[in-house]
């Protein structure tokens, strides 16, 4: 087992046996549907810009059927344990990666949804968020996935501005190692929930014998020193 030493990592360790379970069975779920990419001699360029050894694309998982229904019943019963099954009015996707994520989740708790645009869309009714109307409405954001929660706060913002109540956002994965994003979020107000982490899935990895132990090595390294990493 990988030597934690970070404060999320920190977290990881300390979490109860119904979010350490979730976690396990959503980071088995995205390594088994390759979900994970691992590139550490041509680094993937995140969001932030920084270099990373490893990606996970949450977009693939829109084409398994039975992976997918099960991260939703975790996702529900994470909300519902973390949150409460009664907290929201409206279910809004983060466009584009999470608006199916909340479509199946609004389904799931027969609730309205909408969708936020990175920005508007510059034509017709020049509208930022589509679908039901937020004014006045407790109100979740959907994302497939965070790194350092900038994009979910440009969504949380407009949610806003558009009279939402928005203190919870629900990731499928949080990459949990940059803690700043965290901090972030919870300085806007916001809680963030994620079913699993890059901690998890290195776990489930290491368990699993999916990536060589070079390759696990250079994960860790990622892991730990996500900042300075360098291929």
């Amino acid at each position: 087992m990988v030597t934690l030493s970070s404060d999320a990592a920190q977290r990881h360790l300390n979490r109860d046996s119904f979010a350490a379970e979730t976690a396990r069975l959503a980071a088995d779920i995205l390594l088994e549907t390759q979900s994970v990419l691992l590139r550490p001699h041509d680094p993937f360029t995140l969001t932030s810009g920084r270099r990373s050894p490893v990606y996970t694309d949450c977009r693939r998982l829109i084409g398994f059927p039975r992976a997918r229904a099960r991260l939703m019943d975790l996702g529900i019963d994470l909300l519902a344990r973390n949150a409460g099954i009664e907290r929201f009015d409206v279910i809004a996707g983060g466009e584009t990666a999470g608006i199916p994520f909340a479509a199946w989740i609004a389904d799931r708790l027969g609730l309205p949804m909408a969708y936020v645009r990175k920005k508007p869309k510059g034509f017709g009714r020049d509208a930022q968020i589509e679908g039901a109307s937020v004014a006045d409405k407790r109100t979740i954001l959907i994302e497939d996935l965070a790194t350092d929660g900038g994009s979910k706060i440009n969504f949380i913002d407009a949610l806003r501005t558009a009279g939402a109540e928005v203190s919870h956002c629900f990731v499928i994965f949080h990459y949990g190692i940059f803690p700043a994003g965290v901090a972030d979020l919870q300085a806007k107000g916001v809680n963030l929930h994620a079913l699993t982490t890059w901690w998890d899935v290195y776990d489930s990895a290491e368990r699993q014998g999916n990536f060589s132990a070079e390759n696990l090595s250079i994960i860790r390294d990622f892991l730990e020193n996500p900042e300075t990493w360098v291929a």
